[in-house]
């Protein structure tokens, strides 16, 4: 086979469809919830400076790395297997494609998490459509969030849902359900059809909620926080958090972006589309401080409000703003289609895998994948009331207070992803055939020789840097 030939697998119908979707797959709770948190307990302005250029200096050199391998070797259509076809074209062992192999196993046990804390989000979707309907049938759609409550009764509402394991169960079920069905239709029919409707309504929630935000909430304080570097507030832990928060965010080292590369046609310019990604994702996570930070502020809440902040904080603030019924039920419907389109992703990836390995149908494949990560979810999500006592990684200090959900969490994040990510850098930076990845990019002279610099020496080093700081934190002290 000729390097970077293209097999007989679905494909993207255009470079918009894999646009949507790749962006689809970057954008989600990492954007909305997770950036919010770790920028707002770590002082704002600093946070998101190192955040940027983490972004554009590593984030952005592995994600086109990543994709470029999922193409030239796109008739496998899946991680382990596209790495293992550039590793046989560029004349070097197959044994690389481990690293794909634990990039995969990665993000399966993410989705089984994932899916549950999606369920999070489809409670409080349920909760605040209650809520503003109520407002609607007294008349009075420009009615705050949970009227009638008190502050207490709205901040329990999240504990009142960790104590009731078949609530939990069942938001999980219906998530991983929808994620299913889409999936299960294929590429072009299933995940494009999906990222194209999903997307453009993302977006059109984001823009009029942040706009909401600005008129209604403390605009000025919030950009001085996002964009007013307090350098002070830097330390080795601030700056491994932004490290490891932009590539967690793009996606960057599990097997999702070579599994969506394998499906991109040939007339499509890989750079410029790796550009438009990360600027997008980058913008997107940015807008979402720009969207909650104007309301903490106003209120008068705390913008380190941990992870509580989505879904305890702002349903409070919600309470004090004007129309917060129906800002509350647009902002957890703009959270739900970021959370539905990255678990998409995180499912396609295993799919695709066990589809070439197995040599089994679309639909069952699906099927299997689906309901072994439903199950893991099950014992993440009875880990927060049957299952509290159980710590799974007990014998290992650093994760040794964990919970089921958080231990999973902690060695897919701390470890998973940046070892597989450590890997595909060395692997395309040298070992991968010089000629084949330049044919993949095609790119000026001078663009190549920067990106392979920064995949060859920088992300290396710094990725290897989140791994080592996840595995021994006393370090960062």
């Amino acid at each position: 086979m000729a390097a970077g030939s293209q097999g007989v697998g679905e494909q993207w119908s255009s470079r918009t469809a894999f646009l949507l979707a790749a962006v689809g797959a970057a954008v989600g709770l990492g954007n909305i919830w997770r950036f919010p948190t770790l920028a707002g307990e770590s002082g704002g302005g600093a946070f998101v400076l190192i955040y940027v250029l983490c972004v554009a200096l590593i984030g952005l050199p592995l994600l086109l790395a990543e994709t470029l391998i999922g193409r030239a070797g796109g008739h496998n259509a899946d991680s382990v297997g596209s790495i293992a076809e550039v590793a046989e074209l560029s004349g070097r062992s197959k044994s690389w494609s481990i690293f794909g192999g634990i990039g995969l196993v990665t993000i399966f046990l993410i989705l089984s998490f994932y899916s549950v804390v999606a369920g999070w989000v489809l409670y409080y979707v349920w909760l605040s459509a209650a809520d503003f309907l109520g407002s609607l049938m007294a008349g009075n759609p420009l009615a705050g969030a949970f009227t009638g409550m008190s502050q207490d009764q709205v901040t329990g509402m999240m504990g009142e849902l960790f104590a009731n394991p078949f609530q939990l169960i069942l938001q999980h079920a219906i998530f991983m359900g929808l994620t299913l069905a889409i999936v299960a239709v294929g590429v072009t029919g299933g995940i494009e059809r999906a990222a194209k409707w999903m997307m453009p309504g993302f977006f059109g929630l984001l823009i009029l909620i942040t706009i909401y935000s600005a008129f209604t909430g403390d605009f000025g304080a919030a950009m001085s926080f996002l964009f007013t570097p307090d350098f002070s507030k830097l330390s080795p832990a601030v700056i491994n958090d932004a490290l490891g928060q932009a590539c967690f965010s793009l996606s960057v080292g599990g097997a999702i972006l070579i599994t969506y590369g394998s499906y991109v046609p040939r007339h499509v310019r890989l750079g410029p589309t790796a550009v438009m990604i990360a600027a997008v994702d980058t913008g997107v996570a940015i807008m979402a401080g720009l969207m909650i930070f104007p309301i903490v502020f106003s209120a008068g809440l705390d913008p380190a409000g941990g992870p509580g902040l989505i879904f305890q904080t702002l349903p409070v603030a919600f309470q004090q703003m004007p129309a917060g019924a129906l800002v509350g039920f647009a902002f957890f419907i703009l959270i739900f289609f970021a959370a539905l389109s990255s678990s998409i992703a995180l499912l396609e990836a295993p799919v695709a895998f066990v589809i070439r390995r197995f040599r089994i149908g679309r639909r069952l494949a699906a099927s299997l994948v689906a309901l072994a990560a439903f199950l893991i979810g099950v014992a993440c999500a009875l880990g927060y009331n049957v299952l509290s006592d159980v710590r799974p990684l007990w014998f290992w200090p650093t994760f040794a207070d964990a919970d089921i959900l958080d231990s999973i969490d902690d060695i897919t994040g701390k470890i998973g992803l940046p070892l597989a990510g450590l890997g595909v850098a060395i692997f395309t930076g040298w070992r991968a055939s010089r000629r084949l990845v330049e044919a993949e990019l095609d790119m000026s002279r001078g663009m190549f020789l920067i990106w392979h610099a920064l995949v060859a020496w920088l992300a290396p080093v710094m990725v290897f840097l989140i791994l080592l700081f996840g595995l021994v934190p006393s370090l960062l002290a």
